[in-house]
């Protein structure tokens, strides 16, 4: 779970600001979007090697490998969200004197923010896989190190159990951001 939550919060970090851009800048979109796409097609047991050579061991590579899963669906639903908002209301507070920085403070983000919660919740629960996947390649001590000890002594009980953990880790990792999303938009 630590690995699956710094991994999240390094992809939220990530994700939601450049979401942004892409979102309001068309030079931003027009630059990023085919490397953001592109991204998409490297699976990520091939990047995990990759990040053991450039970054080590340990925490930082599993978390990098977390963020990279995580990115994406943060990122669309941030797009999403302030693509999406009433170009109304935009300009009306235009007309009202607001400024760039209180757009985003007091409009578009609590306008948009049950798509980017929503990003962020599905981003979440995909950062345990991330973290199963980074273990079975980079090592750890975690449920993903423990699978692999087990399918390579062919223990299909453990295998199960392990599997039925992750599988509950992912629900409980599900509501528990479904309650802070709900949380936030009250």
């Amino acid at each position: 779970m630590l690995e699956s939550a710094a991994g999240s919060g390094l992809g939220i970090a990530v994700a939601l600001p450049v979401g942004y851009f892409v979102a309001r800048g068309e030079w931003a979109a027009r630059a990023l979007q085919p490397y953001i796409a592109a991204s998409q097609a490297v699976p990520a047991v091939a990047l995990a090697p990759l990040l053991a050579l450039w970054l080590g061991y340990g925490l930082l590579p599993i978390a990098v490998l977390c963020a990279l899963l995580v990115f994406f669906p943060m990122l669309v639903n941030t797009v999403l969200g302030l693509r999406s908002l009433d170009v109304d209301v935009l300009n009306a507070a235009r007309v009202d004197g607001v400024t760039r920085w209180g757009m985003i403070r007091y409009i578009e983000i609590p306008l948009a923010l049950p798509s980017i919660l929503t990003g962020v919740r599905a981003g979440f629960t995909l950062s345990i896989t991330g973290a199963v996947v980074g273990e079975f390649v980079m090592g750890g001590d975690g449920l993903g190190q423990l699978l692999a000890v087990q399918r390579n002594e062919a223990d299909s009980v453990g295998l199960f159990v392990t599997l039925f953990t992750l599988a509950l880790l992912a629900v409980c990792a599900y509501g528990l951001m479904r309650l802070m999303e709900e949380r936030a938009q009250r």
